[in-house]
């Protein structure tokens, strides 16, 4: 519930503050007409991205024997990838998401005939973008858990997006609506680095199921097994399995891939926090 809960709570969070700054810059330049069209845009999303979560899940579900495993690692590999995307670039945008935002809505706004069609569209992408991104998150982290136990990681998997997106709702409604500020560059860079953490085990766990196809060699099969100390299927085995992809019997392509990607992203993103601090205008005295 843990991985879904934060991952709900990041995406969520950075659709209610595009929603809600577009909502606000609409009220400012006193277009309150064209509000209707940015809730049918983000409802559309909505809908959008809950259809291709069920799809994606059922598909793989649909699967069996080596066609399920390419299936599997295919998911793990990409959600990695567009999670590790995600996190460069929203530590990028953070400082200027909101005048941004409101440049796009005032140039919409400007378009009388159109005006309502491009208000849709841009909460409508805004939101599905976010939306798909974390269908194939939830799609990732659900394949990690143990499929004999498919009705609790679907109960849990459930219960953390409710609540994760329920406190992204209220996080970001509090900060735009009353004086409470939060340093999202912040929020964004220690999520960013608990995000690589669960990018990095589907990673691993990617490698794994291509390792049972062959598709990966595995070098050596099993580098330790520390299954008598933490059973990969007992609850603590799972929760570290499901948040940073722990695997009691690794393979060595496994551990590589999964030091490997740490290394490299975590220096990476690291370097750019650091790049974009330093670039930061500084205040006058």
């Amino acid at each position: 519930m843990l991985p879904s809960y934060l991952l709900s709570l990041r995406e969520g969070l950075e659709a209610a503050l595009i929603i809600g700054i577009v909502l606000g810059a609409l009220r400012k330049i006193r277009r309150t007409d064209l509000i209707p069209s940015l809730w049918y845009g983000t409802i559309s999303a909505t809908v959008v991205s809950f259809l291709a979560a069920i799809l994606l899940t059922f598909l793989g579900l649909s699967l069996e024997g080596n066609a399920e495993k390419i299936y599997e690692g295919i998911t793990m590999l990409l959600a990695a990838g567009i999670l590790t995307w995600m996190i460069f670039w929203m530590g990028k945008q953070a400082r200027n998401l909101k005048t941004e935002l409101e440049d796009g809505v005032n140039k919409a706004a400007a378009r009388y005939a159109t005006g309502k069609a491009s208000i849709f569209w841009l909460a409508f992408i805004a939101v599905v973008r976010e939306g798909i991104e974390l269908a194939i998150f939830l799609t990732a982290a659900f394949f990690v858990g143990n499929n004999e136990n498919l009705g609790i990681n679907t109960i849990q998997s459930l219960a953390g997006v409710v609540l994760g997106l329920g406190t992204a709702i209220l996080l970001g409604w509090s900060l735009l609506a009353t004086a409470v500020r939060l340093d999202l560059r912040r929020f964004f860079q220690v999520t960013g680095f608990l995000l690589i953490l669960f990018a990095a085990g589907l990673v691993a766990h990617g490698i794994h199921e291509f390792n049972e196809i062959n598709w990966i060699p595995s070098i050596v099969a099993h580098v330790w097994d520390v299954n008598a100390f933490i059973n990969e299927d007992s609850v603590s085995g799972q929760l570290l399995k499901t948040l940073f992809g722990y695997n009691g019997n690794p393979s060595l392509t496994e551990m590589i891939g999964y030091f490997v990607y740490i290394v490299v992203v975590a220096v990476l993103f690291n370097y750019s926090t650091i790049k974009r601090d330093t670039k930061a205008p500084q205040p006058q005295a």
